[in-house]
């Protein structure tokens, strides 16, 4: 592998601009021995004064670089020897309170506050580990980018003395880069190893077995597993088969209105299905584009699911679905299992694969998943972090399974004759209407959560802009679902759909509801439409894909997608070309893709945002103990029976432990440098 491309497979994305400039570099090379001048025509002079001139010009170039290196570095090392201390001060408090475990458990069923206290110092252990196994993460971060940097500056230079013939570059690099601050610094090496020392002797107990396992660093490169790939390729292959012959099956047969309820069962988990392989598509694009999603989500990069994972599984659920179509279509041809139960077959496979508690089909993602989607459904109660929002924002795009998951729950419990395996009144569309007003609150759902998401980060920031503003634009749902439902209601007092008053207030609202969300997208999800764009006309300053084509198609796209619900104004007056149940899982479909591209803009311009604050690791914030709490515990270890604290004043200044009295110092080699030069 050329270093070029290694470097561009190694380095932090969101360190990327503080890396050496090496493509640029060779570039220089190359075109300053191409338009060197001839040695048949020119004088040996003419010729050593024009490499002169370049070595000069290159020389500047580097020293540039390697001061924006040593900046970026000494910043960095300042950064990682605060937070140690902080941790490390951290440790000392956690280890200062003996805490009393026989008595929590005594009293675990009926917990005061002086067990509240002590549980909450546990909890704090294990956010301790995961603070430390973070740390530790960005000091190898940073301990690459000191190695990649120093590699960089010595295949140039060697390059630059091989291609003309000369060994200045060595002496400069010998001079400068042997010499630099940034490669000579072996602080971050110590603390690597202090590190290691603590997580081994103060948290795993002497284990370094243990330890070193918690602190294990993912590979900086996308590993192919190929037994995952041969897998994914002989799902997809049994898929096609079936789900062609169940076309085959349902052109010859014959066709009546009982196809409408198998329909609406098998198409909500049909779109779950397609929206992960998406997400396996949408994962792949983002790592080879360098968008760091795994720290987007704040997942953990020990622990998550590659590209290849995510694909396979919507393969596997793909051949489960496909089979339970095949069951259902085919099962009057054998008596075994009855048509109708199928569905609830396929449903019950995928709520055990979700809840299996056993370490099996990515348990650790599945706990996240259900983690996410509590505080989603609890958004009001808790901080919203940006995969709480993004998960939500999915949901808004699969309202259709939302519905169809409500349909089946009323087909079984309402509709469905179990002793004969056939609806009650056939053709019946009680589960399907408006009239009762569930389906209005169910289509609400997904919006609500947003909405009140937004609400809930206007309450921690007190901005009005943007989060007021967002949750406008998510409240223009509820008018869309309150004018679909009246006009369902109330469309059998009218012979034509164009008498319905509703009708015109449900466009109405619609249009205001695509058009509000158009523009949120294009210019704050996606950041496009920035007054400092520069060349990059109507986009923004930086981009991260490779070609400008894909913004302006994703733009135009969006625009047509976000106005598929058109397609079902085609039903209007009784003249449909094609059934209304069709036109959902069409419209569906087509959303589904739509999230699908504006998931791939969305989280570049999370990344962007990361990479100005140049973040490459998970922030673990360990809230620090309160004095009085301190206290209490140091009593209640020392007496026979623990103190009641319930009337103890309670203290609003935090507890800041400090490894000394001096504030932090940055590291002597940010001293090197003027005042007037200022750090990157």
């Amino acid at each position: 592998m050329r270093f070029a491309e290694h470097l561009s497979a190694h380095i932090t994305p969101e360190w990327r601009s503080q890396y050496v400039k090496y493509d640029e570099m060779k570039d220089l090379l190359y075109t300053a021995k191409e338009q060197a001048p001839s040695v048949e025509t020119s004088d040996q002079n003419v010729i050593q004064r024009y490499f002169s001139i370049f070595d000069e010009k290159l020389f500047q170039y580097c020293d540039r670089e390697l001061h924006k290196i040593n900046n970026f570095f000494a910043e960095k090392l300042a950064e990682a020897q605060r937070k140690f201390g902080d941790l490390r001060a951290e440790l000392n408090t956690s280890q200062d309170l003996n805490l009393n475990k026989d008595g929590l458990r005594r009293r675990k069923f009926f917990p005061d506050k002086t067990t509240r206290m002590v549980r909450t110092h546990t909890r704090k252990l294990h956010d301790l580990k995961l603070a430390f196994s973070e740390f530790y993460l960005s000091l190898i971060l940073l301990q690459n980018y000191q190695t990649l940097n120093f590699t960089g500056f010595r295949k140039i230079l060697k390059k630059h003395d091989k291609l003309l013939d000369t060994d200045r570059g060595g002496d400069w690099r010998k001079a400068n880069v042997d010499a630099a601050p940034f490669h000579t610094c072996k602080q971050v090496d110590d603390l690597i190893i202090e590190t290691e020392n603590i997580v081994t002797n103060e948290l795993e107990s002497g284990n370094r077995q243990k330890a070193m396992k918690r602190l294990r660093v993912p590979p900086l490169e996308q590993q192919i597993k190929p037994w995952v790939t041969f897998r994914l390729g002989l799902f997809l292959g049994a898929f096609v088969v079936m789900v062609m012959i169940s076309i085959i099956t349902i052109i010859v047969q014959p066709v009546d209105c009982s196809w409408k309820p198998a329909l609406r069962m098998y198409r909500g988990v049909l779109l779950i299905i397609l929206a992960v392989f998406f997400l396996g598509l949408n994962t792949y694009g983002w790592r080879s584009s360098g968008v760091n999603h795994v720290l987007i989500f704040e997942i953990d990069p020990r622990k998550h699911l590659s590209p290849q994972d995510l694909l396979e599984m919507a393969a596997l659920l793909s051949c489960i679905w496909s089979f339970s179509v095949l069951c259902f279509l085919y099962s009057p041809l054998r008596e075994y299992v009855p048509r109708y139960y199928h569905p609830l077959i396929l449903l019950a496979i995928l709520l055990i694969f979700l809840v299996n508690p056993t370490r099996t089909f990515h348990r650790s993602s599945r706990r996240w998943f259900f983690k996410v989607m509590l505080r989603i459904v609890t958004a009001p109660f808790h901080k919203v972090g940006f995969a709480d929002f993004w998960l939500a924002d999915q949901l808004n795009s699969l309202v259709s399974v939302f519905l169809d998951f409500q349909f089946l729950v009323c087909f079984y419990a309402v509709d469905f004759n179990w002793s004969s395996d056939s609806a009650s009144t056939p053709c019946d569309e009680r589960c399907n209407s408006y009239e009762y007003g569930i389906r209005s609150v169910v289509a609400c759902l997904p919006a609500w959560f947003r909405f009140a998401q937004c609400l809930r980060r206007f309450h921690d920031t007190r901005r009005v802009f943007p989060h007021i503003a967002n949750a406008g634009k998510y409240s223009t749902t509820f008018f869309v679902v309150i004018f679909r439902s009246l006009k369902g209601k109330f469309e059998a007092q009218y012979e034509s759909d164009l008498e319905n008053p509703f009708l015109y207030l449900w466009l109405l609202s619609a249009i205001v509801s695509t058009i509000y969300s158009y523009a949120w997208d294009v210019r704050m999800d996606w950041g496009l439409f920035d007054s400092s764009a520069g060349e990059n006309r109507f986009l923004r300053d930086q981009l991260v894909y490779s070609s400008k084509g894909y913004y302006y198609f994703a733009m135009v796209e969006d625009l047509f997608l976000r106005f598929s619900w058109t397609i079902t104004l085609s039903n209007l007056g009784g003249n449909s070309f094609l059934d209304n149940d069709i036109l959902v899982a069409v419209t569906a479909a087509i959303e589904v893709f739509r999230r699908f591209i504006w998931n791939f803009f969305r989280l570049e311009n999370e990344h962007l945002n990361n990479c100005g604050q140049f973040r490459a690791v998970r922030d673990i914030s360990i809230s620090p103990n309160k004095v009085n709490d301190i206290a209490v515990l140091e009593r209640m270890m020392d007496e026979d029976e623990p103190l009641s604290i319930n009337k103890k004043k309670k203290h609003k200044k935090n507890h800041l432990v400090m490894l000394d009295d001096s504030e932090p110092t940055l590291p002597p080699m940010l001293h090197d440098y003027p005042d007037d030069r200022p750090l990157v």
